[in-house]
């Protein structure tokens, strides 16, 4: 055991991740990428190790990357988070890419080669082996998030008249073009058009005479290496997929995606959605104030022209605001309360198409659940704010039926922008997730702001007549 692993394992009981941070440090700051090398190696897993590195600020996980260099090991490059990859690619030498990706598999070297910008990219490629190049370049051709530029490229196929035993050997024999893990083996015909595939569970209950086309299963999905990555993540979810081939526009095996690269995609999929709908653009806490504030500024500036023009609607009701003073203290109960409900029904509407469950018969349902939620909710909370508002307010009774009012149009307003809004989006091509919160929060502002001071206008200049 090294030394660096004893200081590691005497310093556990303190704080571990604590210690093995400050140990990482020593060694970076000491300049002994022997040691750095042995602390992430001395890690049960990759992910742990990249889980450390992270735990850097940035200027020092660059200097850690560039003390080991070609010593990286492949898969903690891997396991990095996107924005640390990148990192990290940027900090490795051209030399010590060429011998990371050399390790990797084809679709785990895909996503290293994405972080380079193309000059260097070409670069890159040039100095791997012939047929390593050959693989990867065509990879590129293919739409960043198409099944094309997913996919890796080593999967194993076999004719159905062959046995499990034929199988079997042959694979064997082709060791080093296996890929490091797979599931099931595809059955294809003499064109290499898969027709169904063979679990390897399947295999090791049947005889080993048993042709494979006897015991294999017809194919669940249809992806083609065109298919955009949302389409391979819902047909991964829909038939709860472990692996699946990808087949060109005539029906043959060209790739294989597994689960574990659609675990990734799936995530960063409802994290994009998650943050679209807050109207940011990224959540990554390494990086800086000037990122931030680009990633974030656009939006705001967009919130600001919105809120301008609920200001321009209040600013219609100055007369009655300055009769009635109590109308400016309840204005924000109609606004807070309306945003909220149609904020609860946008986030139900945008998960419901992202999964899909908004087609046909299912968006029509839909609409009518929630008119009528909101308007229930309608009915409930006014009655409920206009008790409040003449028990608070009983020298003025007026108010209790104003509030009331409001806030029933309101929600119900609120209700129907919630579930149409994203709904009429998705069908013009827009993003639902991106645009969908910041029109819904200025129309439910507008409508309650307009409905609460238009009613106090019109029941006050009754009441003063």
């Amino acid at each position: 055991m090294s030394e660096v692993t004893e200081k590691i394992e005497v310093t556990n009981e303190v704080d571990p991740v604590l210690t093995q941070v400050e140990t990482l440090q020593n060694a970076v700051t000491e300049e002994k990428p022997d040691d750095v090398v042995q602390i992430l190696a001395d890690l049960d897993q990759p992910e742990d190790s990249a889980d450390l590195l992270e735990q850097l600020s940035k200027q020092e996980f660059i200097e850690t990357i560039k003390l080991i260099n070609d010593r990286l090991d492949p898969s903690i490059l891997i396991e990095l988070r996107d924005e640390y990859r990148e990192t990290a690619n940027e900090a490795l030498t051209d030399e010590a890419i060429v011998k990371i990706i050399k390790d990797l598999q084809s679709d785990d070297a895909t996503t290293v080669l994405e972080d380079l910008d193309e000059s260097r990219r070409e670069v890159i490629l040039e100095n791997l082996p012939h047929r390593k190049q050959k693989k990867l370049e065509p990879k590129f051709s293919y739409n960043e998030n198409s099944a094309g530029r997913l996919m890796q490229l080593e999967y194993v196929a076999d004719k159905g008249n062959r046995t499990i035993g034929e199988a079997i050997e042959r694979a064997r024999k082709r060791t080093k073009k296996l890929p490091k893990q797979f599931y099931e083996i595809y059955v294809v015909d003499s064109k290499n058009r898969v027709k169904g595939y063979v679990l390897l569970s399947d295999m090791v209950k049947n005889d080993r005479s048993k042709l494979l086309s006897e015991v294999a299963t017809p194919l669940k999905s249809n992806i083609t290496v065109d298919c955009n990555h949302e389409e391979v993540a819902h047909q991964f979810q829909k038939y709860s997929l472990a692996s699946a081939p990808v087949k060109d526009a005539k029906g043959r095996i060209v790739g294989m995606i597994t689960v574990d690269d659609m675990v990734h995609v799936i995530q960063d999929i409802n994290t994009e959605d998650m943050l679209h709908l807050a109207n940011v653009d990224s959540a990554d806490t390494s990086n800086t104030v000037w990122e931030s504030l680009r990633a974030r500024s656009p939006w705001l500036a967009v919130n600001l022209l919105t809120a301008f023009s609920v200001t321009f609607i209040i600013s219609l009701f100055e007369p009655v605001l300055k009769e009635v003073v109590a109308l400016a203290i309840l204005m924000p109960v109609v606004s807070a309360l309306g945003g909220n409900a149609g904020s609860q029904g946008l986030a139900v509407t945008v998960r419901a198409i992202a999964e899909r469950e908004l087609t046909g018969k299912a968006a029509r349902r839909a609409v009518r659940h929630e008119i009528t939620t909101g308007f229930v909710n309608g009915l409930m909370f006014a009655c409920g704010v206009g008790l409040i508002t003449f028990v608070f307010f009983n020298d003025i009774p007026q108010l209790a039926i104003v509030i009331g009012l409001a806030m029933f149009f309101t929600l119900v307003w609120a209700a129907i922008s919630g579930v149409l809004l994203p709904l009429t989006l998705k069908k013009i091509g827009a993003d639902p997730a991106v645009a969908s919160s910041v029109f819904l929060l200025t129309l439910t502002d507008i409508v309650a702001f307009f409905s609460f001071l238009g009613i106090a206008s019109l029941i006050f200049e009754t009441v003063a007549k």
